[in-house]
């Protein structure tokens, strides 16, 4: 028994160590960089066209729709300097009604219609997605989606900026709103969790992440991965696939402005959540072999280190190994903490411990997912 405790030690020693070193490696780059806000001057600025595709969205497009169409991007002139593309694929619900009465207040709204016997060239979203960028006037692009509300009228300003100075892909911050209850929190922390891995990540020369509620690319860019053949493999993952197809170290930026966030509800049930979070992890099997490698060495370090630490409370190696996780646990807890200050998230601070033993429990309750390939349907 004392040999079996005894290699239980040096077996979470060896986890705890790689967890230090992808702490040092990559998350602590957060800790270091400071965010250069970028704005581009008025006659560095180029037209952007804004893409949204809804299906039954009417609720949220006549909500959120007339905040979009109020950025403050305008020409030397003073006009919008932008477009709005909505397209409205096969929505049964008042969607065509909402967009004909925004569209009679703003002359920069424009819309396309998908019907049931529209020919589906591609699966998905990325269907909509794909006929919203061929009618865009502009090279430059900004997706998100119907029910995401920008945080300020400088949303765009703030997405098109990078875009100015020669990034071909930006990944902005799709929050989601304070609301009560764990869930709701955890969903939160694990946006805020994401955003550090993809930030970190690109700091470190392997960009891999980005969200579709809040993101812009170039036209060009967007094209060269729809040709790809894995593009339309799948119904999902049209923003991280277009990230690892056609990003690079140089041609990619994350903007974490909060006048740049997007906000929206998140589900309010476990049933709904679960089967969100299914469709986006299936959308890990796009990513590159050495960005796969470290997040399953962190994923699996991460649930290992505490799993052998519990075991190791009820041993000999009682004092060790609490210190050892002390250790540990300062180091990620000040990284997340830094990083819920800096994405207006400050109220998740107290329950990082909780969230940080649920970061376990979720990646062995999703690790399926990861791994397998699941037909989804985009809604």
């Amino acid at each position: 028994m004392a040999i079996i405790t005894t290699i239980i030690f040096w077996a979470f020693v060896v986890w705890a160590a790689v967890q230090f070193a992808y702490a040092l490696y990559f998350y602590a780059r957060l800790l270091f960089y400071k965010h250069e806000q970028q704005q581009a001057a008025t006659n560095e600025r180029k037209p952007v066209s804004i893409i949204i595709c809804a299906r039954n969205e009417a609720a949220n497009l006549e909500q959120n729709l007339p905040l979009i169409l109020a950025q403050k991007y305008e020409s030397p002139g003073g006009g919008p300097l932008f477009e709005v593309i909505v397209v409205n694929d096969c929505s049964t619900d008042g969607t065509e009604v909402v967009l004909s009465k925004l569209h009679q207040q703003y002359g920069h709204l424009k819309t396309i219609t998908v019907t049931a016997a529209t020919p589906r060239v591609l699966k998905g979203k990325k269907h909509a997605l794909s006929l919203g960028a061929a009618s865009a006037t502009n090279e430059w692009l900004l997706l998100t989606d119907a029910d995401c509300c920008p945080a300020s009228n400088m949303w765009l300003a703030n997405m098109a900026a990078p875009l100015a100075a020669g990034k071909e892909i930006v990944a902005g911050f799709g929050a989601y709103y304070k609301g009560h209850g764990l869930l709701n929190a955890f969903i939160r922390w694990e946006t805020v969790n994401s955003f550090v891995q993809g930030s970190t990540y690109a700091l470190a020369g392997k960009p891999y992440l980005a969200v579709g509620r809040n993101m812009a690319c170039t036209k060009a860019v967007l094209q060269k991965a729809e040709k790809s053949a894995t593009w339309n493999v799948s119904a999902s993952g049209d923003d991280d696939l277009l990230v690892n197809l056609c990003g690079t170290p140089s041609n990619y930026a994350m903007v974490n402005t909060p006048e740049a966030f997007t906000y929206t509800h998140a589900p309010t049930s476990s049933r709904e959540w679960i089967k969100q979070k299914q469709r986006h992890l299936t959308d890990g099997k796009s990513y590159n072999i050495s960005v796969k490698y470290w997040l399953s060495t962190y994923g699996f370090t991460h649930a290992a280190v505490w799993v052998y630490f519990i075991a190791l409370l009820f041993t000999g190696y009682c004092l060790p190994a609490a210190c050892i996780m002390a250790a540990r646990c300062c180091i990620y807890w000040l990284i997340w903490a830094t990083a819920a200050m800096r994405l207006k998230e400050k109220s998740l601070i107290g329950l990082l411990p909780f969230f940080d033993i649920g970061w376990m429990i979720f990646n062995i309750a999703f690790s399926p997912y990861i791994i397998l390939k699941n037909k989804q349907h985009w809604t």
